[in-house]
């Protein structure tokens, strides 16, 4: 049974409403982008919040807001800037959507973030869901803001054993949603839905007894709220190998690279290299990955580190060689820029995690697998 041809008038949704809003006036989390209602920030905020724990984002929200305290002063900052102020947070496409987001509304919508939703997702990495919350939370529009954990509560809370990724359910879960809303209180609305799922009702073991729609919540009625919702199998995550060459001079200076923006971690700097052909002997990878990308020669020497990492969509295993500069002049025919720098200078540049953590063990006497 579906929930869907079952479910309470709107009249008794309104009322879950008002109960869930009285719960989250005395149990609301204390974070730091509820302290300021400026647009700008609650729309940095939910752009971090995308796909990343809430505890991670506060102390890098902090920091970028103080890096960048206005939209004009992020639209004017470098993307190199800002992609450093990101480093570590992830899912980079992000950074560099916020960036060109930022000087589109500076020149084109004089420095004001729209208010409507709409509107809002027109931006560059704005997608429905940041819109409604951005609307409802910095403007006061009645939008409802629903992704995959507000999705959970609605799905336990109305009993709907049916996949929250499919269209029809979400259709469904935000109608459901809309009558349950308060007029003029999205904002709250919204986030006391994010609260609930982030602290009663988890995707694991809920705490029912804790919970203020406890009399209202079917799936608990019918004891099956660690079985919703219902997910849909997983595809399989190949696995790619990969090489990264730490190539120096003559000088003690280290090669690295920047990808192109238009890739998987856009505009971050690398150690270059690529990823192993099927039969292919690791050294040669990198011998031919680095002519193709640099036409250079290097000597390829030790394994230096061996790193495990989980992308979204693939498994990763990243191996670090000691190499030395041949012959040949570097040329950008693979990467978006270049630059020969110290250890101590890396530090100015932005990587993803990976290659942080060849920095680290350049820099330490790490174990040879991380």
């Amino acid at each position: 049974m579906s929930g869907f041809d079952d479910v309470e008038a709107n009249d008794d949704l309104a009322i879950i409403g008002h109960r869930l809003l009285a719960w989250y006036e005395r149990h609301r989390r204390d974070l730091p982008w509820r302290h300021d209602q400026n647009p700008y920030a609650i729309w940095v905020a939910e752009i971090m919040l995308q796909q990343t724990r809430v505890e991670t984002v506060i102390a890098y929200y902090q920091r970028f807001l103080q890096r960048f305290p206005t939209l004009e002063a992020l639209a004017k900052a470098p993307l190199d800037d800002v992609l450093k102020a990101w480093e570590g947070l992830g899912y980079y496409a992000r950074a560099r959507n916020l960036h060109r987001a930022a000087r589109w509304v500076v020149q084109e919508m004089n420095g004001r973030l729209p208010a409507r939703s709409e509107d809002l997702s027109r931006l560059p990495g704005v997608g429905q869901y940041t819109a409604s919350a951005i609307a409802s939370i910095a403007f006061g529009q009645d939008a409802v803001a629903l992704d995959g954990n507000l999705r959970r509560v609605l799905c336990r809370l109305f009993g709907i054993d049916d996949d929250p990724g499919r269209t029809n359910t979400q259709r469904r879960l935000t109608e459901l949603a809309e009558a349950m809303l308060p007029s003029g209180q999205a904002g709250d609305f919204n986030q006391a839905l994010m609260d609930l799922g982030a602290m009663i009702c988890t995707p694991t073991t809920p705490q029912c007894l804790l919970c203020p729609l406890l009399g209202s919540c079917r799936s608990q009625q019918e004891g099956i709220q660690n079985e919703l919702p219902i997910r849909a199998t997983r595809g399989h995550r190949p696995h790619r190998d990969v090489t990264a060459g730490v190539i120096w001079d003559d000088n003690d200076h280290v090669l690295i690279t920047r990808r192109p923006l238009d890739g998987l971690l856009g505009g971050l700097w690398e150690f270059p290299g690529g990823k192993r052909r099927p039969g292919e002997a690791l050294p040669a990878c990198l011998h031919r990955e680095i002519s193709e990308e640099l036409a250079i020669q290097i000597q390829v020497g030790e394994l230096l580190v061996t790193i495990e990492h989980v992308f979204t969509h693939f498994f990763m295993t990243l191996y670090a060689f000691d190499c030395r500069w041949l012959s040949g002049s570097p040329k950008c025919l693979g990467c978006l820029d270049l630059q020969w720098v110290t250890l101590d200078e890396l530090d100015a540049y932005a990587f993803g995690v990976a290659d942080q953590k060849i920095i680290s063990f350049l820099r330490s006497d790490s174990p040879s697998h991380i």
